[in-house]
């Protein structure tokens, strides 16, 4: 057996400072705060932790008052996943209709302001952007998360998200490496394969991780994913020639490794969570992100003393923990560090006409999030065409919500038909009777299709078809990935389901 030489409490507050987890509530329960006394340096926010700014702003001093260094992420990626506003929508658009602009200042400009939101709340590490090459679409679990199917455009976003993001002081946190792009399963589920050789992978996937190296990303977040080519044995999170080899020695990069959810089913109902995280730190992995759905005091005992054990049976080398438990502090202090410059510059949040490089003006100041959705609309008119003049039925066709985004998010254009058109009515169908479904509630209303991903659900465009043939004045908004042609007598291609992209939707329809 391994010799430790480290005191058992040093060898304990590093297994502690390599968690992420979760918690319950909207403050912080006492085993957080105790635990944070005891080495834990980082925690993870969801939308079940949020109501408002002002309350999240003293949850995260609440938990700075025990640990000033303390790293507080959160998934805002914006668009259709959103914490910071989870039950209203987001306020910008996500990549997808950024990456449809094509504007890197845009772009930068609203990862900056996004980020200055976050900062306000107190947040520093945000796990976004998403830097994945949507190839293949019928991904179930990226699509409009992704800037689009073009390498080169997801690349320079990615830069240009980072460096907006990092302007404000929150870390961003590049992911899902190697690259979630190219697959049909969601890895909440079950464990995705990308099957491609090195050059795809070299020429198409790697390509944005290396344009956010570059643009000094301060995290990257490891995939569950199998990827032969690189390891035909184990997931990225838990391949050491993958975040070693490859992340660390060949791509060069130095910063935060995170993991994805330890609590997806890629990993716990293969490897469980306990041994998962022992691989992944052993791979090369910095951070154990875990507290999606399990998010209390049992997880993180169960995960320190596993780690724990780990090194003391020799299987993980305790020097591998401790630098990982380093690279964890040292981002919190890049932080702590960033913020201070924000302010030394007068970009810190809050500050009167903040504004770096001028990002925020050139896109519309404060109101970039609107102007970014009106920017990334795609609005095709067909030959019948008539002005909408009353109030309309909106038809929401709703698939499945994947987990990453979630069901609780509202999303559609039918709270703000309803605003600018009184009297205007919503019901959401689903399933083979969705369209005569519509067309029954309608009655003599035109009638608004509102869908989400058309070309991946065969009931949904069997349910415009059917609209569309008892009524052609349909319009059709798209608020997925536009991969079915454009038709309805008006369709209005979003790239995103965002607030703001139903809000900009509506503006067109209601203004014909």
């Amino acid at each position: 057996m391994t010799t430790v030489t480290r005191a058992s409490s040093t060898l304990t507050r590093d297994a502690l400072t390599v968690l992420q987890p979760g918690f319950a509530g909207t403050t912080a329960p006492d085993w957080v705060l105790r635990r944070l006394g005891e080495g834990l340096a980082s925690v993870g926010l969801f939308g079940r932790n949020i109501q408002s700014p002002g309350q999240l702003a003293a949850l995260t001093a609440q938990l700075r008052a025990e640990r000033g260094d303390l790293l507080v992420a959160i998934d805002e990626e914006s668009g259709d996943v959103t914490r910071l506003e989870v039950r209203t929508g987001s306020s910008f658009p996500g990549n997808h209709a950024l990456g449809a602009v094509d504007d890197v200042e845009l772009t930068k400009g609203v990862a900056y302001a996004l980020g200055r939101r976050l900062a306000e709340c107190g947040v520093n590490l945000n796990w976004a952007p998403s830097a994945d090459v949507n190839a293949n679409p019928d991904n179930p679990v990226i699509g409009v998360r992704s800037f689009g199917a073009d390498t080169a455009l997801v690349a320079r976003h990615t830069a240009a998200y980072v460096e907006g993001m990092q302007a404000a002081g929150v870390a961003a946190c590049t992911k899902h490496f190697p690259g979630h792009g190219d697959t049909g399963v969601d890895s909440h589920h079950d464990m995705p394969l990308i099957d491609v050789g090195l050059d795809v992978l070299h020429s198409r996937d790697l390509v944005p991780f290396r344009a956010a190296i570059a643009a000094g990303t301060r995290a990257v977040m490891s995939a569950h994913i199998l990827v032969p080519s690189l390891d035909p044995e184990r997931p990225a999170t838990l391949s050491r020639r993958i975040l070693t080899g490859l992340l660390r020695e060949e791509l060069g990069y130095d910063g935060l490794i995170v993991t994805d959810g330890m609590e997806m089913q890629a990993i716990s109902a293969t490897y469980g969570i306990e041994r998962g995280s022992v691989l992944a730190i052993a791979a090369g992995a910095d951070a154990i992100c875990v507290g999606g759905g399990l998010n209390d005091d049992a997880t993180v005992t169960r995960l320190r003393d596993a780690l724990v054990a780990a090194v003391r049976s020799g299987e993980l080398p305790e020097e591998r923990l401790a630098d990982a438990a380093a690279r964890v502090r040292a981002l919190g202090e890049w932080t702590a560090s960033a913020s201070a410059s924000a302010a030394a510059r007068g970009t810190a949040p809050g500050a009167a006409g903040a504004d770096p490089d001028g990002v925020l003006a050139a896109a519309g100041g404060a109101e970039i999030g609107l102007v970014a959705a009106r920017r990334a609309l795609r609005v095709t008119r067909g030959e019948y065409a008539p002005e909408v003049t009353g109030p309309v039925h909106v038809a929401a066709f709703s698939p499945v919500a994947n987990i990453a985004v979630g069901d609780e998010t509202p999303w559609g254009v039918g709270a703000e038909l309803a605003r600018l058109l009184p009297g205007t009515t919503t019901g959401s169908y689903t399933g083979p009777d969705a369209g005569p479904a519509a067309l029954a509630e309608a009655g003599e209303r035109r009638i608004v299709a509102v869908v989400r991903d058309e070309h991946r659900h065969a009931w949904m465009s069997g349910a415009l078809d059917a609209l569309l043939a008892a009524r052609p004045d349909t319009v059709v908004v798209e608020m997925g990935v536009p991969g079915a042609p454009p038709r309805g007598a008006l369709h209005i291609a979003t790239h995103g389901a965002a607030r703001v992209c139903g809000a900009a939707a509506a503006e067109v329809i209601v203004g014909g």
